[in-house]
């Protein structure tokens, strides 16, 4: 019963932390709309341009220690050593938050070196303005880390969400105040800058109000301060063994900014040596940013579908059902493949029309389109990288998506003094392939996968061509119709008609053409027979009794 108990307390944990992911990544990736047009592209630039390395610093002060600290955590709370497991808190608490106020205070006192080398001293006030969010934002990652440690995920859940609302909504009120009082972009960028301090305090806020409960609950508090003891490892090996577990962790995740980071550090100066001023190369980074929150609904879409195959695979490899891991691989990959072949041809044929919906005008939209192909190898990367890790094969994916960071400076300097932002999409999308291509062989060397060529490549295709046909002519007739003539109205109309076109093609050709069977549908994890019952309702699939 016990057992029982635990994996239903765990898998309600699961849902309830999948949920405040989704509910965060929205929040994160749609803040940028009004960002971009309540400050326009010079301050959307000084903001994408400062919030990777941003990024960065709170990755290397916090990734890693919550998992770290909700491992060790567990391990007392199932010796029943409730002293211990506050010992852990404490010991790695003092630790992450002594690395977040170094961060804060190497970021606030060297913006001024970094603005240099990224190549613009207009992104000081944002550098110094992210600053005090690494003092909040780590304090909070320790405390969540020890409730997950008690398998309690609502607390973390909560103070995400909080975290992240708090955060977009100072970003968005300091924006239209510093809009209205004629502020320049540096400033304005750094009032949003300002929302993530404010949602860092949010969060931490939250986790200590769970805390201050927990020990109320417990009382805790009350004996450790009675009891004298000695506890069961002193703190300076606590330390080394949460650094030992935590690091390889951290470094994994180091992995995901990079990419990002690249565009910071090389973006702008690269701009300028093509001849563009200073200022007007951060507009040109904001243009630059438009198509990037289209692509992140994509994967963060993929990257939560992607967290069902990790136990799955875990199970199957942990069962050696060598048959199984191959038939939901390949299930898993022609799924997430057609996801992100359906996005990419939609989002760039789409590309001028979603570009006046969101942006208010074309600018950048052939930068756009290049940045919209990129949804199909991100994608790909984000599933790879989750079947490899249900595996067992953690860090080879990481190492994967350093290569391609380095191959994006490599293309980065190569192109983006010749095609300016166009080149740094491409950049991207060469990057972005060449990690999922790496993946993907070591997933089919792991699971001595073979892939049909039909299935992979001949059937997607033609499901792409029906796709392209059927949204260009769509933009073909209203063309011809004069309605579109940058009316933002007109735009979004034409947008959201051509995604649900395309997509009700896409969706009716992969039936039809026999690419995924209404087998392969429902041997989906979790979602499979859902799904199989809607598109039944729908008469996509025939009825059975």
């Amino acid at each position: 019963m016990k057992e029982t108990s635990s994996a239903g307390k765990l898998l309600k944990g699961a849902a309830l932390l999948t949920i405040a992911a989704l509910l965060t990544k929205l929040l994160g990736t749609l803040q940028k709309i009004p960002l971009q047009n309540i400050g326009g592209d010079g301050v959307f630039g000084i903001y994408n341009t400062v919030y990777p390395f941003y990024t960065l610093l709170l990755t290397l002060a916090t990734a890693g220690f919550p998992t770290a600290v909700s491992k060790f955590v567990a391990e007392q709370e199932a010796a029943e050593n409730r002293r211990g497991a506050l010992q852990v808190l404490r010991v790695s608490g003092l630790v992450i938050v002594i690395l977040g106020f170094i961060g804060a205070i190497l970021l606030y006192m060297g913006a001024p070196i970094l603005a240099h080398w990224i190549g613009s001293k207009q992104l000081i006030p944002a550098l110094r303005s992210a600053s005090p969010a690494l003092i909040f934002v780590p304090a909070a990652a320790a405390l969540r880390g020890y409730f997950q440690g008690l398998q309690n995920m609502l607390p973390t859940a909560v103070s995400q969400v909080a975290e992240q609302a708090l955060r977009v909504g100072v970003m968005i009120v300091l924006l239209m105040y510093f809009h209205t009082t004629g502020a320049d972009d540096s400033t304005v960028a750094s009032g949003a800058m300002v929302g993530s301090a404010a949602g860092g305090v949010a969060g931490l806020i939250i986790m200590i109000y769970y805390w201050r409960r927990h020990q109320r609950e417990v009382a805790i508090l009350t004996q450790e301060n009675k009891q004298t003891a000695s506890l069961s490892v002193s703190n300076i090996r606590l330390i080394k063994e949460l650094l030992v577990y935590g690091i390889p962790i951290c470094l994994a995740a180091l992995a995901v900014p990079l990419i990002g980071l690249v565009d910071t550090f090389t973006l702008p100066r690269l701009l300028q040596q093509g001849g563009i001023e200073e200022m007007s190369s951060l507009v040109q980074v904001g243009v630059y940013n438009r198509g990037i929150p289209l692509v992140q609904l994509v994967t963060m879409l993929g990257g939560s579908l992607s967290m069902l195959f990790i136990p799955l695979m875990a199970e199957l490899k942990f069962k050696g059902e060598v048959a199984f891991i191959q038939s939901q691989t390949r299930l898993a990959l022609r799924w997430f493949w057609l996801i992100g072949l359906a996005s990419s041809a939609g989002l760039a044929l789409l590309a001028e029309p979603i570009n006046i919906m969101m942006y208010k005008d074309i600018a950048g939209t052939s930068a756009l389109r290049w940045i919209a192909l990129t949804a199909a190898p991100s994608t790909m990367v984000t599933i790879t990288a989750a079947l490899l890790q249900g595996l067992g094969a953690v860090r080879r994916p990481a190492l994967h998506l350093a290569g391609a960071a380095v191959l994006k400076i490599l293309l980065n300097l190569l192109l983006v003094p010749q095609l300016g932002i166009d080149g740094a999409a491409i950049a991207s999308l060469a990057a972005y392939s060449f990690a999922a291509a790496l993946n993907l062989a070591l997933l089919l060397s792991t699971t001595s996968l073979r892939l049909r060529l039909k299935e992979a490549v001949l059937k997607p295709a033609l499901l792409v061509a029906a796709l392209a046909l059927a949204v260009l002519t769509l933009r073909l007739g209203t063309d011809a119709a004069g309605l579109l003539h940058g009316r933002r109205s007109a735009a979004a109309a034409e947008s959201l008609l051509g995604v649900a076109l395309g997509a009700a093609v896409f969706a009716i050709g992969v039936l039809r053409l026999r690419v995924m069977t209404e087998q392969e549908l429902f041997a989906l994890p979790k979602i499979g027979p859902k799904l199989v019952r809607w598109l039944r309702r729908l008469k996509l699939l025939p009825n059975r009794s």
